[in-house]
């Protein structure tokens, strides 16, 4: 599967039907900090992806009011 991570503007492979969690975890990523989008659907962590799967992670970002 394609995997695009956006904040560090890379696109990696990733081979094998496995769970999102895994992917991360392959990857080095920390769960906590990114969103994982397939097309236009949020996932999460127990979703399967399949091999021809092409997935963004996007950092999560927060913030206060005044």
């Amino acid at each position: 599967m394609k995997v695009l991570i956006r904040h560090q503007k890379r696109e990696v492979e990733v081979a094998g039907r496995r769970r999102v969690r895994d992917v991360l975890a392959e990857l080095g990523i920390n769960p906590e900090t990114v969103l994982v989008i397939r097309g236009t659907q949020l996932l999460t962590h127990d979703v399967h992806l399949a091999d021809d799967d092409r997935i963004e992670l996007r950092p999560v970002v927060s913030g206060g009011g005044a």
